[in-house]
């Protein structure tokens, strides 16, 4: 699985990292950042999370 994010579109609302800490930070910025960009597949369903509570959509996986 690999992670995008439209860093351009994130607002800061931090949504992904609370779903998903391990994969995802906001940084002093107000913007996400990744922490890993091909997350190990047991963290598919925290990022599933992040991607659906992401209020702009700015969050997107491809999968290998």
């Amino acid at each position: 699985m690999k992670v995008n994010v439209d860093r351009a579109r994130c607002q800061g609302h931090a949504q992904c990292e609370d779903a998903a800490g391990l994969v995802f930070e906001v940084g002093d910025d107000a913007l996400v950042r990744l922490r890993m960009e091909n997350p190990p597949e047991e963290l598919r369903p925290a990022v599933e999370d992040a991607v659906r509570w992401c209020p702009v959509e700015a969050i997107r996986i491809e999968n290998d």
